[in-house]
């Protein structure tokens, strides 16, 4: 985690892609769906995805979205609605849809 956010932060996102890309199914299969470092690392994964400083293609951000739809209910069931874990990613989820549809309509 603190790995592919340092990868983040140094603007190395295909090789942050990359590594949470192994990380996820590997976090899943050990601590469960319902386990928060899951839920971390599947949120920084769509972040990374979001965040590509301009290099964000259409398929990101709607991997992205993707990832963020099948995360929010299970946050939601796991924590609760009110729980700021959980705003926290229903914001994200708003933030994220917006940003596919000013690239799906934007002329490029």
């Amino acid at each position: 985690m603190n790995y592919s956010a340092s990868l983040n932060n140094l603007q190395r996102f295909e090789e942050a892609k990359v590594l949470l890309r192994k990380m996820i199914p590997v976090t899943r299969r050990a601590l469960g769906e319902g386990h928060s470092l899951t839920f971390k690392i599947r949120a920084n994964y769509a972040a990374t995805l979001c965040n590509a400083k301009g290099g964000a293609t259409l398929g990101d951000l709607r991997e992205a979205v993707d990832t963020l739809e099948d995360l929010e209910p299970t946050m939601r069931r796991v924590f609760g609605s009110s729980h700021p874990h959980t705003e926290h990613i229903e914001g994200f989820l708003r933030d994220a849809r917006a940003a596919l549809r000013a690239r799906e309509t934007s002329p490029r």
